[in-house]
């Protein structure tokens, strides 16, 4: 029986349409990439979203985000909803092996982590950004241990053992790098390669663009390339280039003001710039060698085509936005239907919807709201909805139809706990609910750790749902200077209660040396891992509460987070 064709999807994290040789940069070299596209298809009009964890929604269910209960990239807005099946479950129950090697950031907890969304394997992070790049604390499979050397190629190393280990079994490889998204931290031998005077082409307003962030990012997408190459040549060495269907795109728009191609809009924005993504599919001797594709597709169309391509049984259970568009790669253009793609802003729960719609001709809608000719007008510059109403009306309509047809009502945001079959539960800084004077360390919650805990009422608090009652070994991540030592904590569930005391103090260097720019998130530092005792949880949905009940200085501590350990031979099933 003929083997089934292994699927590997490199996704980047905020790399624009513009951040490729192939799409015209001469500021940078990226021959790997440019090469794979040659060698397959390349759809000159792909669509994602205009922040990272909704275009990951689509692509891992084939739904518009909003649909997934998918609502921001953060604090459990970036979960996608557990009745969603995923391209990893569709992938692992049709016989293959599954892989996810980098930036999750579509839900932190199990079961929302890769692990209970169809992959077996996980190295990387959860979050929506990580806060280090050089031998960072990353996880396999939800236990956390220290990579070696620049994080992209840890990621990548993961990726190429995995492909080894399974070069005689069909295998879904699913690799999201973690850059260019900042921090901009990138090796010498790559940044030093630019200069100012090297980059030669520049933003449509180049007194609005950073230099500085420009050849960070131009630096961090040439060791994607490097990267891409290491992947292509292992599947070179393994003879398994004709026998892997190889998708390429990225996330988002450029994260910076920087050359886009002249296009409207960077990330966050529904404009044109926000929201095309470089993608190409190769499958050697299988996709026409070269193909060029104008027709519009999007990440939504990514789960039903490698699906279609690979004999994938299509048990969803639940309706596709995205298109099959096999019949583009193959020459039968007469079978694609004429069909839009929406791209929604996230807002806020009371913000109007901001929502764009794009045809193979047209863009209406946005922030612009009018009407673009985009095989004219690339950038967007003339409204044309004067001289074309009944195409500005239908248009319109389309996009209050399709807002219309999302669901309004926000997603259980409770943390479940407790699950045998994968016990640890970490409860980040970012999740919690902060009373009193408590902050995180940066106005971005994603990475950060709790700061500025000088006082007993100060609270904060993690809505979980506990899903099998029994005992919990709690460990605490923390820093605390020497004066903190004999601080007295208690956490408390419901009528359950653990009492302990910070019994070890532990300071750390901020980890800056590495940032080529300076940064808005927060920076890393390393923590200690003290355990705290064990609490039991009962089978509810509460508030688990933590506050210091009496200081011995005048600082609490650090907080990174606490993590959740069911411990199996005392749970109450």
């Amino acid at each position: 029986m003929k083997k089934k064709p292994n699927v590997m999807v490199i996704l980047t994290d905020d790399q624009g349409y513009g951040d490729l040789s192939r799409t015209g940069n001469t500021n940078l070299a990226t021959p790997h990439i440019d090469a794979l596209a040659e060698e397959g298809a390349v759809l000159n009009n792909f669509f994602v979203q205009p922040l990272c964890a909704p275009t990951r929604s689509e692509f891992l269910t084939g739904r518009y985000y909003s649909r997934t209960g998918v609502r921001g990239v953060t604090r459990r807005a970036e979960r996608i909803n557990l009745d969603e099946k995923t391209i990893g479950d569709l992938f692992l129950e049709n016989g293959y092996k599954t892989g996810c090697f980098g930036k999750w950031h579509s839900g932190l907890q199990y079961p929302y982590h890769p692990n209970g969304r169809g992959f077996e394997e996980f190295i990387g992070y959860c979050c929506g950004h990580w806060s280090h790049y050089f031998d960072s604390t990353i996880e396999h499979n939800g236990k956390e241990y220290q990579s070696e050397g620049y994080l992209t190629d840890a990621l990548t190393d993961g990726a190429i053992d995995f492909i080894k280990q399974n070069k005689d079994h069909p295998f879904f490889c699913y690799i999201p790098l973690n850059t260019p998204h900042s921090p901009f931290q990138v090796p010498d031998k790559y940044f030093n390669r630019f200069t100012n005077e090297n980059v030669k082409l520049r933003a449509d307003e180049p007194e609005r663009e950073d230099l500085l962030r420009t050849r960070s990012v131009l630096a961090m997408c040439e060791n994607i390339d490097w990267n891409v190459g290491r992947l292509l040549q292992t599947l070179d060495d393994l003879k398994l280039m004709e026998d892997t269907i190889i998708v390429y795109f990225s996330d988002n728009g450029p994260n910076t003001v920087r050359w886009n191609g002249g296009m409207q809009g960077i990330k966050g924005d529904v404009e044109e710039g926000g929201v095309k993504s470089p993608c190409s599919i190769t499958w050697k001797n299988h996709i026409p060698k070269g193909l060029s594709i104008d027709e519009i597709a999007g990440a939504i169309d990514l789960l039903p085509t490698l699906t279609s391509l690979t004999a994938t049984p299509l048990t969803t259970h639940k309706p596709l936005d995205g298109f099959d568009i096999t019949p583009l790669l193959f020459g039968k253009k007469e079978l694609y239907p004429n069909r839009l793609i929406f791209a929604k802003k996230v807002t806020s729960t009371h913000e109007q919807s901001i929502i764009s719609v794009r045809s193979n001709t047209f863009r209406a809608g946005g922030r612009l709201k009018g009407l673009y000719d985009m095989t004219k007008d690339i950038g967007q510059h003339q409204d044309i909805s004067q001289e074309h109403p009944d195409t500005f009306a239908t248009l319109t309509r389309a996009i209050n139809d399709f807002d219309n047809s999302l669901p309004k009502e926000v997603s259980d945001p409770s943390i479940p706990v407790g699950y045998e079959a994968f016990p640890y539960t970490d409860l980040p800084a970012q999740d919690a609910d902060l009373k009193g004077k408590l902050t995180w360390s940066s106005i971005h919650p994603n990475a950060s750790y709790i700061v500025h805990w000088r006082d007993i009422k100060d609270t904060l608090s993690w809505a979980i749902d506990v899903q099998q009652a029994g005992h919990y070994l709690v460990e605490l991540k923390y820093t605390c200077e020497k004066s903190s030592i004999g601080t007295a904590l208690q956490l408390t569930f419901g009528d359950h209660t653990l009492q302990g005391r910070l019994l070890e103090s532990y300071e750390s260097e901020i980890k800056d040396q590495e940032d080529r720019v300076m940064r808005e998130e927060s920076y890393d530092k390393a923590f200690y891992t003290m355990v705290l005792g064990s609490i039991y949880l009962p089978h509810v949905k509460g508030l688990l509460t933590l506050q210091a009940t009496s200081m011995t200085g005048n600082h609490v501590c650090d907080l990174r987070g606490i993590r959740l350990v069911l411990q199996s031979n005392n749970a109450i099933l």
